[in-house]
């Protein structure tokens, strides 16, 4: 049994998905654990589900537990150290003519149109096209935890949406989508320095990313963020490259 099962079994308990086809790793089977029932993790009990490494998906919190894998690794960038990069600093200048919203967590159809083409453009690999409101929903507005969504916009176009759970110690990054017509603005990169901005303006200590995967390509530009901290055998452990 572990730590968190120990100290939260009267309020909360843990269950094993069935293996389901890994969307990082190509040819890979993967497993999670879920905190169960999810109406009882209460804001004390999911800052100490992040802080092991769990995710928000919707209404679920989950971790990843592989039996054979070991390669989803949370990460967490240190604000108040983070030093930008020439590349990051060049990326952020178009920031500067973005008007940023914190708003609700609420469905919004320009919200939910930007996703349409956000998924069709990025993550399209079935050839079916991402359209289901109930599937955006379940997976981004549903949630039992303090949540937020940021809003950025140029001019009256909408060009990234943000959205984020508000820990004791920082800010979760859950989901982004954005405007994907021109690459080269790096609208991803964006919306991490404003949070990351945004942590230093309020104090807050950490901007969790999720996990980190080696093996995965769209995982790398999280370790581009420096300096970093990876949870390795349970503990947080700074690295910078």
């Amino acid at each position: 049994m572990s730590i968190i099962e120990k100290k939260f079994l009267e309020e909360i308990q843990f269950y094993v998905t069935t293996k389901y086809s890994c969307g990082y790793i190509s040819g890979q089977d993967a497993q999670s654990i879920v905190a169960t029932p999810y109406k009882n993790i209460n804001r004390k009990i999911f800052v100490n589900l992040i802080n092991e490494g769990f995710r928000r998906s919707g209404p679920y919190v989950y971790k990843p537990n592989c039996k054979s894998c070991n390669a989803c690794v949370p990460i967490r960038l240190l604000a108040s150290k983070f030093i930008a990069s020439r590349s990051q600093k060049r990326a952020s200048k178009y920031l500067d003519k973005l008007t940023v919203k914190i708003l609700p967590l609420n469905f919004n159809e320009e919200h939910y149109e930007l996703y349409v083409h956000y998924q069709n453009k990025r993550h399209l690999d079935t050839g079916k096209s991402e359209d289901e409101i109930g599937d955006y929903n379940d997976f981004l507005i549903k949630s039992n935890v303090d949540s937020k969504l940021v809003e950025f916009r140029l001019g009256n176009e909408l060009k990234i949406v943000t959205i984020i759970d508000i820990v004791d110690d920082g800010i979760s990054a859950v989901y982004t989508f954005y405007d994907c017509s021109n690459n080269k603005l790096s609208l991803g990169t964006i919306s991490i320095m404003w949070l990351l901005d945004f942590c230093k303006k309020q104090n807050i200590s950490f901007l969790y990313l999720g996990y980190w995967i080696n093996e995965s390509k769209k995982m790398k530009y999280k370790t581009n963020f420096k300096p970093y901290e990876l949870l390795l055998e349970g503990i947080w452990q700074e690295a910078s490259g």
